[in-house]
């Protein structure tokens, strides 16, 4: 299934079930050699999509890759995979090689439909996908243990959908859930596999520098044609 131009609230919401009975739950094979992270910024127009490939397990970034596009879908809790997906979709294209795994800002299945970004790009894309939130979505949880590695489970509906995982010695957590074709205890080794002095695993905060970097080269373009 391609992403839609232009779709309302109502075929978001179907296209969300469709893909919800597609996510597979399993657990990870293997060690993954290349991991791509992805993310995305928004100016009022358009959404700057990046991507960081990265080797593992020596956590090192061998490429990266972006694509930008005109904002087609407004921002509405729940729908951010139409919003900033078809942009990283056109952004993961562009990588000279395919990672065995995606690791992505925002939530798996860990979502009022059991369908955040990393389950729907998973899906389209027939990947791996691991969610990696800086903020809870949906579910209730205990508070971990403050050493890093230390996570509690993440239960909605009676349903454990992801970890609260602590990736940094008295800091923050994460909230981590499985996207697709990866299960919960493989999705925390992995995040955890992919951290290196920061909170926020490697691959992601590339990602993130990148796109602010491109949202930021438009501001100077503006700037410059105001003159």
């Amino acid at each position: 299934m391609k992403w839609p131009k232009i779709i309302s609230i109502e075929q978001a919401r179907e296209m969300q079930t469709y893909l919800r009975s597609k996510v597979r739950i399993a657990p990870f094979p293997d060690r993954p050699g290349y991991v791509a992270g992805v993310d995305a910024a928004f100016s009022e127009t358009h959404v700057f999509a990046a991507v960081c490939l990265y080797r593992l397990p020596e956590v090192i970034c061998i490429e990266q890759a972006a694509a930008v596009q005109k904002l087609l879908f407004p921002y509405v809790p729940g729908y951010l995979s139409f919003r900033e997906g078809p942009a990283i979709t056109e952004a993961l294209k562009r990588l000279n090689r395919k990672p065995d795994l995606i690791l992505v800002d925002g939530q798996g299945i860990a979502h009022p439909r059991g369908i955040g970004i990393a389950s729907h790009l998973g899906v389209l894309l027939d990947l791996p996908a691991i969610g990696c939130a800086k903020t809870r979505l949906v579910g209730d949880h205990r508070e971990p243990g403050l050493k890093k590695g230390k996570w509690t489970e993440l239960r909605w509906e009676g349903a454990v959908i992801g970890a609260v995982l602590r990736t940094r010695e008295g800091i923050r957590p994460l909230f981590v859930s499985p996207g697709h074709r990866v299960d919960l205890p493989s999705s925390i080794r992995i995040v955890l596999t992919c951290l290196g002095n920061y909170r926020i695993p490697e691959p992601l905060r590339c990602a993130d520098r990148l796109s602010k970097k491109l949202k930021r080269g438009e501001r100077s373009q503006q700037a410059i044609a105001q003159r």
